[in-house]
């Protein structure tokens, strides 16, 4: 038969977990209020997101000329000019090779679709001529009825590109004001904040800020990876624009998924207008091998000894935050999760005990109990007490008879 419930437990129990129900059901309110307070402020909050990556980026190059005795100003200028000039380098790098050789791929283009059409004529398939004409006709009757929309997206792309232009403005001047002025941020900050804030909180913020060091860096080892895997690739098959194409690849690294997927994008239509379909295809396995290697292997165990996290946290994380928010959150779910963890960690740090001492070299060790040490409650043995001599004891006896021989 089994034993009847307390009831004095059950009540504890239940009380227990009403109370730390309440308490998580408090947090997530206030997570979500935060969450929505951000983002009413994203237009503000985004520009500094990428300030912050950037000056993490440019920091070790700007400390070095400040302590070459640089002034903070004359650093700050020439690293974002320096930055600015390597953007537009990088943007022409790709850019003219590609506007050199673009009558060429116009009519690679045209050969590509006549491709098609020739291997849509051919089996499997057997499309007639009147029938490939028939899709044609029909996709550009689609296209004419939804003009409207069309038109409707052009300008929304607009408009994205112009909030695109603006964010980028102001995350460079941020970016310059944080090298210029970052180090009497935290002594600034210090002073503001009462009592034990004024410790922890910029404690927290260096640990963060070194999180997001290594998350830049780790991530732009990757992307240096998939720049170099690629472009061996394309160089074996014999594509054009190798070394554009291989500067694309980098760039894109730093934006998840959409840029893979874009790099790779222009990569496999290079190749397709310019060797044939075959190469294209070639490329094509080339370029998933190398982004599945990335993503699966190397991102994950490059990212997680900068960051400390495990690989499946940061595949995880990844996941997740595209779920939630798109590109932008998967560009942002790395670095919020090893910030996470940084708060994390110092949290239980601090409210942890403080580990005993390790016994040093001429520290005792305590004595384990064995069969003949006495324990906390054993008696302890009886010391006889030594006998004093008293008036008939068998020492005064002796004394007398050696007074009494003398005498004799």
């Amino acid at each position: 038969m089994a034993a009847p419930l307390n009831a004095e437990k059950t009540r504890t129990a239940l009380r227990t977990s009403a109370r730390i129900s309440l308490e998580t059901l408090l947090v997530v309110l206030m997570t979500a209020v935060a969450l929505w307070i951000l983002g009413q402020m994203w237009s503000i909050v985004w520009p500094l997101v990428i300030a912050l990556l950037l000056t993490t980026l440019t920091w070790p190059v700007t400390r070095f000329l400040r302590r070459r005795g640089w002034h903070p100003t004359l650093a700050a200028s020439v690293v974002t000019l320096l930055f600015l000039l390597v953007a537009a380098g990088t943007v022409v790098l790709i850019v003219v090779p590609v506007a050199s050789q673009s009558g060429e791929l116009v009519t690679g283009v045209g050969d590509g679709i006549q491709r098609l059409r020739d291997w849509a004529s051919g089996p499997p398939l057997n499309f007639g001529d009147s029938q490939v004409s028939d899709v044609f006709n029909t996709a550009v009757t689609r296209v004419q009825s939804s003009v409207g929309s069309i038109v409707t997206a052009t300008l929304s792309g607009v408009g994205t590109v112009l909030n695109g232009l603006v964010t980028t403005v102001l995350a460079l001047f941020l970016m310059f004001f944080f090298l210029k002025d970052g180090p009497r941020f935290l002594p600034w900050l210090t002073r503001q904040l009462p009592g034990r804030l004024a410790t922890d909180v910029p404690a927290v913020a260096t640990r963060g800020w070194d999180t997001l060091g290594s998350f830049v860096l780790s991530q732009a080892f990757v992307g240096l990876l998939d720049a170099v895997f690629i472009g061996i690739g394309l160089w074996i098959v014999g594509v054009p624009l190798v070394l554009p194409l291989a500067v694309l690849t980098f760039v894109a690294a730093f934006v998840p998924i959409i840029g893979a997927l874009f790099a790779g994008f222009v990569a496999v239509l290079i190749a397709l207008v310019s060797n044939g379909l075959t190469d294209a295809l070639i490329v094509l396995a080339i370029i998933v091998a190398v982004q599945q290697l990335e993503g699966n292997v190397f991102q994950p165990m490059v990212q997680s000894r900068g960051l400390g996290l495990h690989a499946a946290v940061i595949l995880l994380a990844v996941t997740l935050g595209g779920s939630l928010a798109g590109i932008v959150g998967s560009l942002l779910a790395v670095p919020v999760t090893a910030l996470i963890a940084v708060v994390w960690n110092y949290l239980r740090e601090q409210l942890s005990d403080p580990l005993p001492a390790p016994p040093g070299p001429d520290t005792p060790e305590p004595k384990t109990p064995g069969p003949d040490t006495p324990g906390p409650d054993t008696p302890e043995p009886e010391t006889p007490e030594p006998e004093t001599p008293g008036p008939d004891t068998g020492g005064a006896q002796r004394g007398r008879r050696g007074l009494l021989g003398r005498r004799r």
